[in-house]
């Protein structure tokens, strides 16, 4: 699913709030091999401590029956401050927010790791991988154009169904005067 432009800002302040010396970070971390579970963001520092972060940006959001996966020693909501006002007493007191990405509205208390620490790092390590990879592979023109012809391809199919849709339709009107998905009277 496409983040939306809210959830892009509030990375990025999010990114910027904790990218400090020492504190190593990367989105969309999935814990352990093949896991079920995934953070949207952690960040681990040169003192050994693991912090997880769950971006939220609706109520429906923050609600949903999507795991929100605290493994970390400190756990914290992200959102924004409308947000955080109409949820606030459905925050358990040992998670912190963030408000907006960027300050913090509630301190979150240190907690044993929710799982080994060697899981953890193993993780983490995957994920800087593979963003290291998509970095790399951005910069590399023969795969950049590999993926535009692969989207022109795309857009060009979506293009022609589109076209034979309107025309289905136009054929559908023209013989029965209604089209197939109006209801009879």
């Amino acid at each position: 699913m496409a983040k939306t432009e809210l959830t892009q800002k509030i990375e990025k302040a999010l990114y910027e709030y904790t990218n400090k010396q020492g504190t190593f970070g990367c989105f969309e971390v999935t814990i352990g091999w093949f896991g079920a579970e995934r953070v949207d963001y952690i960040t681990y520092d040169t003192k050994g401590t693991w912090r997880c972060y769950e971006i939220k940006v609706s109520k429906s959001d923050f609600y949903s029956s999507a795991k929100k996966t605290f493994v970390g020693h400190f756990n914290y909501f992200v959102m924004p401050k409308e947000l955080y006002e109409q949820v606030k007493d459905d925050i358990p007191s040992h998670i912190g927010v963030i408000l907006d990405g960027n300050y913090s509205a509630k301190k979150a208390k240190r907690q044993g790791l929710g799982v080994e620490e060697k899981t953890l790092k193993d993780s983490l390590i995957r994920s800087l991988s593979r963003e290291a990879d998509k970095l790399y592979k951005s910069a590399d023109p023969e795969y950049l154009n590999g993926i535009k012809r692969r989207l022109k391809k795309t857009e060009e199919e979506r293009d022609r169904w589109h076209r034979e849709h309107t025309k289905l339709m136009s054929i559908d009107y023209a013989k029965y005067g209604r089209r197939w998905y109006e209801e009879e009277e």
